[in-house]
């Protein structure tokens, strides 16, 4: 797979598919521009070569046709304060105005397309609509690894029609940081796995288990761990129908003589909300009424423990409700557990997503090894599957 500094691209227009999927506020503003700021060095290195670039991306989920709140124009003062020059815009994708812009193109410029997505075309894969996309570049560069396990028109089957085509950076050290993860990890190879359903996370869970030397359990699936061990748990998330795959996922840990760590207490709601009353309980003997919301502080101290004393550490999911400040406290020792261990030596990779989000909602995306921009494609390239986009590029 060729990456951005195996090709020129003076007097060439690269097609790049970026993930510019921001969330916005009510005014249509950029709240956390962490994925338009990571697709800026793949920018001015085609730049600064003397070429253009055509930027193409999907925002929200559409749908069917164009919603104002879902424009990518939204994008689009963030991108030029960014890239420190002005950017055009083509309020659609494809068509006359695209075509007549993306023509006119003079080496140094940009031009952000409209959301992909206000084409159903986009998610199906289409070959005419790819087509049409490929027309408006030279060469394809695929710097948004977030899609990259979707094989959707601009992500894989536009690959197709241009022969020059390669990763951005952002690709490039996503794959470069997760191989070094799943190939290469130094022990103790610590995972930190949470989030609410054990359900989305069980192919992941099952491939680490033959890697890692300590799996840490965190977040809403924990609750189903203590039911299937016997536990109350009040009314803590539980997946009733994976009681069974959690006494398995057990057993398999032992017998892989991997150390699975169940936090022992958790700082409990009475509802689930951000005024709830709290009490910190035994994850075994649950009140009736209550509810888990995050882990409490015997967990955090030995799940802290585990961390610092790891060399390579992988995590996914938050520990508990950490959108409400009553219910932080476990995620935010767990990121703040990473960190020292990182300043020690370790190599830590954040897994997108939620976790992602809570790195950076505490200050800490800095002071660990790598944050991925990708959620669902890295947990999918995890498990061992093929991703589409990245396969195209081959």
């Amino acid at each position: 797979m060729k990456t951005l500094n195996d090709i020129s691209f003076k007097n060439k227009r690269a097609l790049i598919r970026v993930d510019f999927n921001v969330p916005l506020d009510k005014n249509f503003v950029v709240t956390d521009d962490t994925r338009i700021r990571a697709t800026i060095p793949t920018l001015k290195k085609i730049l600064a070569d003397g070429g253009s670039c055509v930027l193409m991306s999907h925002l929200g989920r559409p749908k069917g046709g164009p919603e104002e709140k879902y424009s990518l124009k939204h994008t689009l003062s963030t991108l030029q304060t960014l890239i420190e020059r002005p950017v055009q815009f083509a309020a659609d994708c494809m068509g006359a105005e695209a075509d007549a812009k993306a023509g006119a193109l003079k080496p140094g410029e940009v031009l952000l397309l409209e959301n992909l997505r206000f084409y159903k075309e986009e998610e199906k894969g289409d070959e005419s609509f790819a087509g049409k996309l490929a027309s408006l570049g030279d060469v394809y560069v695929n710097d948004a690894f977030g899609t990259a396990h979707r094989a959707h028109a601009s992500t894989t089957i536009v690959a197709k029609f241009l022969s020059d085509k390669c990763a951005g950076y952002v690709m490039a050290a996503e794959l470069e940081n997760a191989r070094k993860v799943l190939e290469h990890a130094e022990k103790p190879f610590t995972a930190i796995m949470g989030g609410a359903k054990i359900s989305d996370k069980i192919l992941i869970i099952e491939k680490l288990l033959d890697r890692v030397n300590h799996l840490v359990i965190g977040g809403g699936m924990a609750y189903t761990f203590f039911k299937a061990m016997g536990g109350s748990i009040g009314k803590s998330l539980v997946e009733e129908d994976k009681l069974n795959l959690a006494k398995e996922l057990i057993q398999k840990a032992k017998s892989k003589g991997v150390e699975l760590h169940l936090p022992m207490d958790s700082m409990a709601g009475d509802k689930f909300d951000a005024d709830a009353n709290t009490q910190i309980v035994n994850n075994y003997s649950i009140p009736d009424g209550w509810m888990g919301m995050d882990i409490g502080p015997q967990a955090q101290q030995v799940i802290a423990n585990v961390i610092e004393g790891s060399r390579t550490i992988l995590w996914n999911g938050p520990m508990g409700v950490f959108e409400m400040p009553k219910f932080s406290s476990g995620t935010k020792a767990v990121a703040e557990a990473i960190v020292r261990a990182t300043q020690k030596g370790a190599f830590s990779l954040i897994g997108g997503g939620d976790s992602a989000a809570a790195v950076a909602q505490f200050g800490y995306s800095e002071k660990v090894s790598y944050v991925s921009t990708g959620g669902g494609a890295l947990l999918e390239y995890f498990e061992g599957k093929v991703l589409p986009g990245v396969q195209a590029l081959g």
